[in-house]
């Protein structure tokens, strides 16, 4: 299981990577009109792809079953490994991917092992133990920005501490999925609190910058993953129209012994 943080009201369980910032008393990069930020929102103003089948990764699987079966040539043949072989290392970061989350570089918690003691006699894992994976993610993603903006490392490590400004999870909802897809999704709440002042208070400003940054890589991986999903199932398509979908098409019963 992989589980990582989207900068939107609702969170997953998947992996991210992040960006570099300003040097402090800098203009945030996003805020400039020439900024690297502001070419790829230019770049990515239209609107991605359309969301994919949620089944697209069994679909596409028995879809190219039904074609080897009726009968491939050997270079349809490879054609439909090649796709295979996609779908088999890519469907993770596809899937994701396609909702806009990062995947990649650094992560809040992948491959996370089920231990002994989190399912049940039917292989069931227990609500709580998603939910305190989801937390062991939160925490983890927000700490991994130091390491990207060194200047304000200590103030961005603190925000998951009772110290000074923290993040407060509110509360949290989990929603259960099927196997070979998101296995969980959370919603989470989360409140900036300064624990001095004990009330609540707004973003710091050097989170807003890594934030906004963080925000378009996500729209842009949206678009890149919808689109290299799109093109698998569009070898799947054009390899139905050479075997059983053709006029033509004489199903390959095999020579009599």
């Amino acid at each position: 299981m992989a589980c990582r943080a989207r900068l939107k009201p609702r969170g997953a369980a998947f992996p991210w990577p992040v960006t570099a910032l300003p040097r402090p008393g800098a203009t945030p990069s996003y805020l400039g009109p020439h900024s690297c930020f502001h070419r790829r929102r230019l770049a990515t103003s239209s609107a991605a792809p359309e969301a994919p089948p949620a089944r697209w990764h069994a679909d596409l699987k028995t879809r190219l079953g039904k074609c080897i079966i009726f009968g491939c040539t050997p270079p349809q043949v490879q054609r439909a490994a090649g796709v295979l072989r996609a779908v088999a290392q890519e469907w993770r970061t596809l899937t994701a991917g396609s909702e806009g989350f990062l995947t990649g570089g650094l992560r809040g918690l992948e491959d996370q092992a089920v231990v002994w003691g989190e399912m049940d006699s039917f292989q069931h894992v227990n609500n709580a133990t998603y939910i305190r994976y989801a937390e062991s993610a939160r925490v983890n993603w927000i700490t991994h920005f130091a390491s990207v903006d060194p200047s304000h490392g200590s103030e961005w490590r603190k925000l998951m501490t009772p110290r000074a400004t923290g993040l407060i999870l509110k509360s949290i909802k989990a929603d259960y999925k099927f196997h070979r897809r998101i296995a969980a999704r959370t919603e989470e709440d989360i409140v900036i609190y300064d624990y001095k002042a004990a009330s609540k208070t707004t973003m710091p400003p050097f989170v807003l910058g890594v934030f906004q940054d963080t925000w378009q890589r996500q729209v842009d991986e949206m678009a890149r993953a919808r689109q290299r999903i799109w093109q698998l199932v569009g070898e799947v398509e054009s390899l139905e129209k050479e075997t059983w979908n053709r006029e033509d098409a004489v199903e390959d019963l095999g020579a009599a012994a």
